[in-house]
């Protein structure tokens, strides 16, 4: 398949004379970018799904293939995420990573920078699109995250960050992916417009179920009502999609108690519900809880603890 010069940017994406056009080429090669060109060698076959795929991309970093149906996962949610939410994120989205499963989101506070975080964290690649050229991160905050992810926009370089970008963006995250995992969203929400651009693609929404009343639970509540899939951990979307089971978290040297304990939280959970699932003494459990939260290994909010 051909590569992109100037002659076919200028054809495939907005009318701009060839100079212009390889101008921006060399501005991109410059800076280290890759650009795509739709029909032409590198372009994600995934984005076919759409009726309106981009005509270039931006490309910073590793870029993976992306077949028609890709093993990635697109996991998205409300920028003001709740404690539980956010330690379940992280969970689901390294052990996806350890199951060489591909984490796309948006690089936006919140649940985005949680799962791209954590799936790095576990070892694995992750794929930002973004509402901004790749030379522009949004928030900036997140520009030393950035550097470990792939980055891709269809916008050229020097775009700044627009409003009005983001729900345009939320297609490309539910295309390149076989499904969108909705983790927290209001009825109207980016989370929400991605949910229905996956289902547009003919892709799997799943929903993680949320606290009665609370407004970022909405969103998830009323996919599930339509059929979303139940969504507690991973291997629920390894097992909806057929990709087979996630491999344990990394071994740790630990007391018994604490490697009992550490095992059971596979999501977040209350005390006495962990008591119960431990069969270990009030106060023994308390113990092996507070040296893992001292080594970092767990953390509690809201009355539940979970995995960090």
């Amino acid at each position: 398949m051909p590569g992109l010069d100037a002659r076919s940017l200028a054809a495939i994406g907005t009318p701009k004379p060839a100079e212009q056009a390889q101008a921006e080429l060399e501005k991109a090669a410059g800076a280290g970018v890759r650009v795509l060109g739709r029909g032409l060698a590198g372009y994600p076959e995934a984005l076919d799904a759409l009726g309106d795929p981009p005509a270039v991309l931006w490309v910073r970093g590793e870029w993976p293939e992306f077949p028609a149906v890709p093993r990635a996962l697109g996991v998205v949610g409300t920028r003001a995420v709740s404690p539980s939410a956010r330690s379940l994120t992280r969970q689901i989205s390294a052990d996806l990573a350890r199951a060489g499963v591909l984490v796309v989101s948006g690089l936006a506070r919140g649940v985005d920078t949680e799962a791209h975080s954590a799936a790095v964290e576990a070892g694995g690649p992750s794929v930002a699109v973004l509402g901004s050229a790749v030379d522009h991160i949004y928030p900036s905050e997140n520009v030393p995250l950035s550097r470990q992810l792939t980055l891709v926009s269809e916008y050229p370089l020097g775009t700044p960050p627009a409003q009005h970008h983001f729900p345009t963006r939320n297609r490309l995250i539910a295309a390149l992916s076989a499904g969108s995992l909705i983790v927290e969203g209001e009825l109207k929400s980016g989370s929400m417009i991605t949910a229905t651009h996956a289902l547009d693609c003919g892709r799997t929404v799943f929903a993680v179920p949320g606290r009665a009343g609370d407004p970022r639970a909405a969103g998830p509540h009323r996919l599930l009502r339509e059929g979303a899939v139940l969504t507690e951990s991973a291997q629920d979307i390894l097992d909806e999609l057929g990709w087979g089971t996630a491999p344990a978290a990394p071994q740790l040297d630990l007391p018994p108690e604490q490697t009992r304990v550490l095992a059971s939280l596979t999501r977040p959970t209350t005390l006495d519900d962990l008591q119960t699932q431990v069969r270990l003494p009030l106060p023994d459990l308390q113990t092996a809880l507070v040296m893992l939260q001292l080594m970092g290994l767990v953390e509690e909010a809201g009355g539940r603890w979970a995995r960090r």
